[in-house]
């Protein structure tokens, strides 16, 4: 566990969607720090260089501005030339000691462990300041093609001390299972930043903060 963001790892994560409108991303993305998410990661799987450099800058600027960690998915030479908190890893990028040994012992390194324990029982030793699983549940945004066992979230906790996320599908409703057997954060996309016509990502992410 990386101490200085210990309280920072419970509650909302926001991931941000592959939009290319900046504006558009900054605006729905402060709404949801007001709204009181508690970890942000920028994820633009189709962004060049240089979009995903000015979005990430800007994000970071956002969350500096909040007192929210900002952690990057995958991009490791992005993350240190912006300094950012943190970065989250899969199953296929660098490994997860590798990234350690980069960003040094004071930053966040996540662990996406899909739904298999024994990911998390490897990355804890390799330096995960959190593991990450699913999806759970069908995702607007991202295909699995696995279903997660909720039972995994129990399992992990009794047996790895990290703190656990639970991705795919999250709505305020299908995460409180969950929560009940100890997630401690929630991550979500399409919940927060699609929510509908009169999409108001504040709200949704007050909604899933009171959860915790």
């Amino acid at each position: 566990m990386t101490e200085k963001f210990a309280q920072s790892l419970k509650g909302l994560y926001i991931v941000t969607p592959d939009w290319d409108d900046t504006d558009k991303l900054l605006s729905a993305t402060e709404q949801a720090l007001k709204g009181g998410a508690a970890l942000l990661q920028y994820r633009h799987k189709s962004a060049n260089a240089d979009l995903r450099r000015e979005q990430a800058g800007a994000l970071l600027a956002l969350c500096r501005k909040h007192a929210v960690p900002f952690v990057i998915n995958d991009y490791l030479e992005l993350c240190l030339a912006l300094d950012a908190d943190g970065i989250h890893v899969g199953g296929t990028d660098a490994s997860v000691a590798e990234v350690r040994a980069a960003v040094g012992k004071g930053k966040i390194v996540g662990a996406s462990c899909y739904g298999t324990l024994q990911l998390a029982r490897d990355a804890y030793p390799a330096g995960a300041s959190y593991v990450a699983f699913g999806g759970f549940y069908p995702s607007r945004v991202k295909k699995y093609d696995f279903v997660t066992a909720p039972e995994i979230v129990a399992e992990s906790k009794k047996e790895i001390p990290l703190p656990v996320v639970v991705i795919g599908g999250m709505t305020q409703q299908n995460c409180r299972p969950l929560i009940a057997q100890g997630a401690d954060m929630v991550a979500a996309i399409s919940s927060v930043y699609m929510n509908g016509p009169e999409s108001n990502a504040e709200q949704a992410a007050r909604e899933f903060a009171a959860l915790f």
